[in-house]
Order: structure tokens, then C-alpha cells, then sequence
């Protein structure tokens, strides 16, 4: 895949946002608690790598991602400290969990019952580190039986080789101003937990959202995502007691700059014609880079004022209306601020 570095619309993320953000939570938790840091899907499309660095210079002591490529990519970079895998992995990739020192997320017996077999063959290069996930009500994934956990228990500290190192569930409204379902699964998540004989080292449920907004219970490390990159979970449902500082932003340049007369039409359908003489820019960005047809209709900001996105979004292009002519070589914020006026990526999403 070609980058376009040659043109000039780009992403500009700011790492001393990320770090600022990772700071302020970390001033926030108590001292026993872990906090890991969430940069899977490339750090949510900010740079994996680089933001990782970030988080660990504001206070990270570990890192979650989705994929074992993710992972194996962090620990390339030189990142040293622990990595969970939240996704379940295949067994057959056991090898490199154990080459690379990473924590890989269990959902099941089966599985705890697969990887036993395949752990005799590499015990001797360090212990399969498992993390077992309970379904509390997200049902993605996760343990919904206890006898079945407890199996999965027996057989981990049984087996040479393997080392259950945590525990966690996933809330799925924690972000939500109803507290109800929220606290629900907290409570089943601590009853599963009251139930084992002992624990691992790291007993997790806290995300970004329900580190914000609910007090911690008997759990000891923090998973946080969304608000490192200083964006609100709840999409200002709720307020935060410390300002996020949003890390990126999203700019462009008109390419060109046009008048045209009342009835004329802009783009493909024709779906929008000139009420009156109006002056249109063209910025090359389109839905091939996630800019989606959708957000016809939407605003961008131009010399720190709104302007409407005027017929459909192309593939590499789309069309602005301006309020009045501007030179070729302005430029266009799409998420980010401009004079006084700032865009979101909250307004871009509930747009």
C-alpha cells in the first residue's frame, strides 16, 4: 500500500498529550495498582510504538493489545515490560508467547486443556503467563461457568511450564450514565473472585470510563484506553475531574478553489446544488482514508470558521463551502482546532 506522503493532508499526533494524559490518571490511582496501557489497532491509530514510549515516560507500567503481531511489534521496538494480549490467540502459537514473554487473555477449558500440551515442549524457555477472562455480561468472551474457571485453575498451577498471572472481566456500560448494568457485572465479577482459594497477581476490571466515574473494588490494575489519547468515553455524558488533552489532530489544504452560479451541482448524484453564488474548495480527502460519505453534511473549519462538507464525499476528494474565496493552500482542520473554534473526534463521531 502506497503512503501519501506528497500530499498534504495528514495526522499529527502530539506525544506529550498521550504522556500528560497517562500522568494525570496515574496521580489518580492508589499505589498498589498496576497501570497498563491500551495501544492495540496501532494505538487507535495514533503509532503503537511511539505511544507506547509516551505512556511508559507518563507512568505506564505495562501494555494491552489485541493481536500477537501487535505485541511481537512493541517487544521489536525494544518495549521490555509486560504485554497482555486481550484476544484469545491460537494455540499453536504458543511458542512465540513464550519466545517473546507476553500474557495472552483464556477464555476457555478447551483451550487451558490444548495449550497444556503443546507447554511440555517449551517449558524450558520460560512459563506460558495466562490471564482468564469472565464473562460477566459483555458476551464476547470469557468463562460464564465457575466450575469450569476452577478447572482451568487446577490445570494451570499443575502444569509445569504454565503461570496464571490474572484475572479480569470487560464492562460494557461503564460509560453510561445508568450505573445499573454497570454495577451488576462488577458484583458478579467480586463474587467470582471471593470464591477462589487464592489469587493471581493482577485482578483487573477498570477501564477508561470506570476509572473516571466508579470507585475501584478489590482489583489492582488499571486498563486504560480511550482517555489516553484524551478523548471522553462517555462522549460528555459525564464529567471528568481533570481536563483530557486530545492528542490528534487532522488537517488538510484546498487544492482548488471555485465560484459557482445558484443550481449548480456539486459531486457525484448531484446531491447538492447552490442555493445562491457560492465559493467551493476542494481538500483531497475522501472515504478511501476513513472520511466517510457520510459526513456530507458535516463541518471542517477553515481561517477558525465552520464549513459545510457539500456534496457526496469521494474516494480521495470531497467539497467544502466557503464564505468567501480563499486561497489555494489554506488550511482545512478536520479534527483539531483553528482560531477559536475546535472539531472533535466526538463531533466527528456523533456527527
Amino acid at each position: 500500500m502506497a503512503i501519501g506522503w506528497h500530499r498534504p493532508t495528514k495526522v499529527v499526533v502530539d506525544l506529550s498529550a498521550i504522556e500528560e494524559n497517562v500522568a494525570n490518571v496515574c496521580k489518580k490511582k492508589s499505589s498498589d495498582e498496576s497501570l497498563f496501557a491500551v495501544v492495540k489497532a496501532n494505538a487507535y491509530g495514533h503509532g503503537a510504538v511511539e505511544v507506547a514510549w509516551a505512556a511508559k515516560r507518563g507512568g505506564a507500567d505495562g501494555f494491552c493489545v489485541a493481536l500477537l503481531d501487535e505485541a511481537i511489534e512493541l517487544r521489536d521496538a525494544g518495549i521490555s515490560d509486560p504485554i497482555l494480549i486481550l484476544s484469545v490467540v491460537s494455540e499453536e502459537w504458543i511458542p512465540l508467547l513464550i519466545k517473546y514473554d507476553l500474557s495472552v487473555t483464556v477464555a476457555s477449558l478447551h483451550w487451558v486443556k490444548q495449550a497444556k500440551e503443546y507447554v511440555k515442549s517449551f517449558s524450558n524457555n520460560g512459563p506460558l503467563k495466562v490471564h482468564l477472562k469472565i464473562d460477566t455480561g459483555m458476551g464476547r468472551i470469557g468463562f460464564k461457568d465457575s466450575a469450569l474457571l476452577k478447572e482451568s485453575i487446577e490445570i494451570l498451577e499443575m502444569t509445569e511450564g504454565m503461570q496464571w498471572e490474572g484475572i479480569f472481566t470487560h464492562f460494557a456500560t461503564a460509560d453510561e450514565m445508568d450505573a445499573a448494568y454497570y454495577e451488576k457485572q462488577e458484583q458478579l465479577f467480586l463474587e467470582v473472585v471471593s470464591q477462589l482459594d487464592h489469587l493471581p497477581p493482577y485482578v483487573h476490571s477498570d477501564n477508561s470510563a470506570s476509572i473516571l466515574w466508579h470507585p475501584h473494588k478489590g482489583t489492582n490494575m488499571i486498563r486504560l484506553g480511550i482517555v489516553m489519547y484524551g478523548l471522553d468515553p462517555s462522549s460528555g455524558q459525564l464529567t471528568t475531574d481533570f481536563p483530557l488533552k486530545p492528542a490528534l489532530s487532522l488537517t488538510t489544504e484546498l487544492i482548488h478553489v471555485k465560484q459557482i452560479q445558484m443550481n449548480e451541482s456539486i459531486g457525484y448524484g448531484a446531491t447538492y446544488s447552490a442555493e445562491n453564488a457560492e465559493w467551493i474548495g476542494t481538500i483531497p480527502i475522501g472515504y478511501a482514508d476513513g472520511w466517510r460519505r457520510q459526513l456530507q453534511g458535516g463541518m471542517v473549519l477553515v481561517d477558525g470558521q465552520f464549513c459545510e462538507i457539500v456534496g457526496r464525499v469521494c474516494m480521495d476528494q470531497c467539497m467544502i463551502r466557503l464564505p468567501k474565496e480563499f486561497a489555494v493552500g489554506t488550511t482545512v482542520v478536520l479534527i483539531g482546532k483553528s482560531g477559536t473554534e475546535e472539531l472533535t473526534a466526538e463531533d466527528i463521531a456523533h456527527y
